[in-house]
C-alpha cells in the first residue's frame, strides 16, 4: 500500500504521521501518479496547525500537499488517443491537499509535461508557485517598463515573480534580508531590506515611482505599497484578506494551466531559476519546521524515492 504523510489532530510540526492509503484508481479523464517531488508551502503549515478551523466538526485524518512532480503510471479510461499525457510520461501539477504521497490521481488537464532538464525536485516546486506568480502579475497588468515592488521576493513565489517580472520588460525592486541581496541581484532584482524606513529606501530606488506591487507577507507590506503605488487595484496580495477588504487592494494569485505551461516553458529554456532545499517525504516534520522559519530561499521539497 502507498504511504501517505497525513495529521489526526492539529498542532506543531510532529503531529505530522505516516499513513497508509489504498491505491487509487484513476476514472475517466484522470491519471495514477507515482510521485517523485512534493512542494512544502507556508498554507500546508497553517492547515497542519488549524488556522483555518470554523464551525463545522473536522475530520481526521487529513492530508496535505498542492503541488507534485511525478510519473504517469496508469490512465483512466476514454483517453484520448492524441493526449499528450499517457503512461511513462513524466509531469508536474498541482492539486488539493493530497501530494505529500507516493501516488496521486488527478485530472490530466491540469498536468504539464517535464521537460528531461528539469530536475525532479524543482518540478515539484514550480506549479503552485509558479501558477500564482504568473497569474498575479497578469492580474496586476505588469508590462513593460513597469517599476514593480515584490514583498518578500526570495521565497518560492518571490523568486519566480522576480524571474516573470523581468521576463515581460519589468524593473523589480524586491524586498529581503540582507543575506538575500545578492541573491536577488542575481535574480535581476534591486534588493531592498524590509523593516521601518522601507517606503523611503524604495522611492530613493524609484524616485519616478512604482507601478504596481506584489504583496507576499501581509501586514506593513500592504501599507507600504499604498503609500508608494497610485493605483491600488495594482496593488496585489496573496494572503492578506482583510487588506482586500479595507483597502480595496486585490487578492492575487490562483491556477491557470496556460500560466504553468508558459513557466515550464520557461524553465526548460533554462530561463528560470528556483533553488530548493529537499527532505524526505517519511521527514515531512523537518521540513514544516523550515518553511516556518520564513526564511526559506526558493522552495522546500519533499523527495519520493
Amino acid at each position: 500500500m502507498p504511504t501517505a504523510i497525513g495529521f489526526s489532530r492539529f498542532g506543531a510540526p510532529e503531529v505530522l504521521h505516516p499513513l497508509q492509503i489504498e491505491t487509487p484508481c484513476p476514472g475517466p479523464g484522470q491519471a495514477l501518479v507515482r510521485v517523485r517531488a512534493a512542494g512544502v508551502n507556508p498554507v500546508d503549515c497553517k492547515i497542519r496547525r488549524g488556522d483555518f478551523t470554523g464551525a463545522e466538526p473536522e475530520h481526521f485524518p487529513q492530508r496535505l500537499g498542492n503541488e507534485f512532480a511525478g510519473t504517469v503510471v496508469a490512465m483512466g479510461p476514454d483517453t484520448p488517443a492524441e493526449s499528450a499525457i499517457a503512461v511513462g510520461t513524466d509531469v508536474l501539477g498541482s492539486t488539493a491537499a493530497q501530494a505529500y504521497a507516493e501516488s496521486l490521481v488527478v485530472d490530466t488537464e491540469g498536468l504539464a509535461v517535464k521537460p528531461p532538464s528539469v530536475p525532479w525536485e524543482m518540478a515539484g516546486g514550480l506549479p503552485a508557485a509558479g501558477q500564482t506568480a504568473r497569474t498575479a502579475l497578469s492580474r496586476l497588468e505588469v508590462g513593460a517598463g513597469d517599476v514593480v515592488l515584490v514583498h518578500a521576493a526570495a521565497g518560492g513565489v518571490g523568486t519566480l515573480a522576480v524571474q516573470l517580472a523581468g521576463e515581460l520588460g519589468a524593473q523589480v525592486i524586491g524586498t529581503a534580508s540582507e543575506a538575500n541581496h545578492d541573491y536577488l541581484r542575481r535574480l535581476g532584482a534591486a534588493p531592498v531590506r524590509y523593516g521601518p524606513g522601507l517606503t523611503e529606501r524604495v522611492r530613493a530606488l524609484a524616485p519616478e515611482g512604482v507601478d504596481a506591487a506584489l504583496d507576499l507577507v501581509g501586514g506593513e507590506a500592504v501599507i507600504t505599497s499604498l503609500a508608494l503605488v497610485r493605483d491600488r487595484y495594482r496593488i496585489g496580495t496573496t494572503v492578506d484578506q482583510g487588506a482586500v477588504a479595507e483597502h480595496g487592494v486585490q487578492r492575487v494569485g490562483g491556477r491557470s494551466h496556460a500560466a504553468l505551461q508558459e513557466v515550464v516553458d520557461l524553465a526548460a529554456a533554462d530561463r528560470l531559476t528556483l533553488p530548493v532545499r529537499t527532505f524526505p517525504l517519511g521527514d515531512a516534520a523537518s521540513a514544516h519546521r523550515a518553511v516556518e522559519t520564513g526564511h526559506v530561499r526558493g522552495k522546500v521539497i519533499l523527495t519520493v524515492y
